[in-house]
């Protein structure tokens, strides 16, 4: 008979050389942890910045057979260093890892609330992320294959190129940077796009940007960087990256704004993987599935869970109350998209802010964006 599964927190300061040696082999050993949020570089940076950090080790016996690198907000347990955390999981070797489910039960919040969870799933919704894989051959017999499938897609975007060119001067682009001011101006783009949006200011913390900054410093094959896209001496795209041995993940685009009808993020994600593949890149993951762009990117998908489990109780008695009164009111369809909209936004909110005054205020704009949003959903649903 197996023995039960028990938990040890610690801090990340607190594991051993032999814990990280461990967690090295078990992210090696398992395929569906290949992606650098995974690494022991990742948690051991996140760790330096991000509020409330701390690994759940998990036992067997006298062995250890996983880890969870976490975040406490209260009663809520959230990914280390969400809500930038794409995907996340327990480390473990394949046939050792528990489910979802499972590891709710084991942890010590109120509720655990996952938006990427890889691993053995349960509860919650599934979410599809999507990624362009490469050939061993690189970037050329995809580009091919991509464009002969997508013929008018991408012959529309080489069009693009040669207006953006004809408009500016010549397209270059240059990735691998690590220059803070390129990371400023990567901030900024997106702390202006969540202000049109509506939606929370995931920088405004503070801590999320030391974290993007710690990673930018990491050396060896795991860190973040920069690519580029100028035209002539005007600066058009950029986006900040995660990447390790042959995984590179597109994390923060940003163009500038006016430029929209020469898709310079679009030209700067074909050049990227061009010269990323020069380095050994195959894996270039898009995060989860929206984007019109991405399909005609991506060759492949994995499938994710998003769930909130939440130990019984009053609140979630209340929640599920509310819930069906909101699915009373527009429909059991739109009720779950604003429902999720909603759950999303508070995960943000919870997951950035320490401060209460930073909460509420958060919490004001989100609930104003709802609010906008909520008279066409009860409209259609008339």
């Amino acid at each position: 008979m197996n023995t039960a599964l028990k938990v040890e927190m610690l801090g990340v300061d607190a594991l051993s050389a032999d814990h990280w040696a461990l967690w090295n082999r078990m992210q090696v050993a398992n395929p569906a942890l290949s992606s650098p949020y995974f690494r022991p570089e990742f948690t051991r940076i996140a760790a330096g910045v991000t509020p409330g950090a701390r690994v759940a080790v998990l036992h067997r016996g006298e062995d250890v057979v996983g880890f969870f690198p976490h975040q406490k907000r209260g009663g809520a347990i959230q990914p280390l260093a969400a809500p930038l955390n794409d995907y996340h999981g327990i480390i473990s070797h394949p046939e050792a890892a528990p489910t979802l489910n499972h590891v709710a039960d084991l942890l010590d919040g109120n509720r655990l609330n996952v938006s990427g969870w890889v691993g053995p799933g349960g509860a919650g919704r599934v979410r599809e992320a999507v990624m362009a894989v490469l050939p061993d051959a690189g970037f050329e017999p995809w580009y091919a294959e991509q464009r002969s499938a997508q013929g008018k897609y991408f012959k529309d975007k080489e069009r693009a190129r040669r207006s953006l060119e004809a408009e500016l001067g010549p397209v270059r682009v240059e990735m691998g940077l690590r220059d803070p001011d390129l990371l400023t101006q990567v901030i900024d783009l997106k702390r202006d796009q969540y202000r049109r949006s509506g939606l929370h200011d995931v920088f405004a913390c503070g801590w999320t940007v030391r974290l993007l900054e710690a990673l930018m410093e990491a050396g060896g094959d795991f860190g973040a960087s920069i690519a580029a896209l100028w035209a002539g001496d005007r600066l058009c795209a950029l986006e900040y990256s995660l990447h390790a041995d042959s995984h590179y993940h597109f994390w923060f685009p940003a163009y500038v704004p006016g430029l929209a009808r020469c898709s310079p993020g679009v030209l700067l994600s074909l050049e990227t993987m061009r010269k990323g593949s020069e380095k050994g890149y195959r894996v270039f993951d898009f995060g989860f599935g929206g984007e019109h762009y991405k399909k005609y990117f991506c060759n492949a998908s994995r499938s994710l869970r998003e769930a909130v489990i939440q130990k019984p109780g009053l609140k979630a008695s209340m929640g599920g109350a509310a819930a069906a009164t909101l699915e009373t009111l527009v429909g059991p369809v739109r009720s779950e998209a604003l429902r999720t909209s909603l759950r999303r936004r508070w995960s943000a909110i919870e997951a950035c802010e320490v401060d209460g005054l930073a909460r509420v205020r958060g919490v004001a704009v989100a609930a104003r964006a709802a609010l906008r949003k909520t008279p066409d959903i009860l409209t259609a649903s008339a």
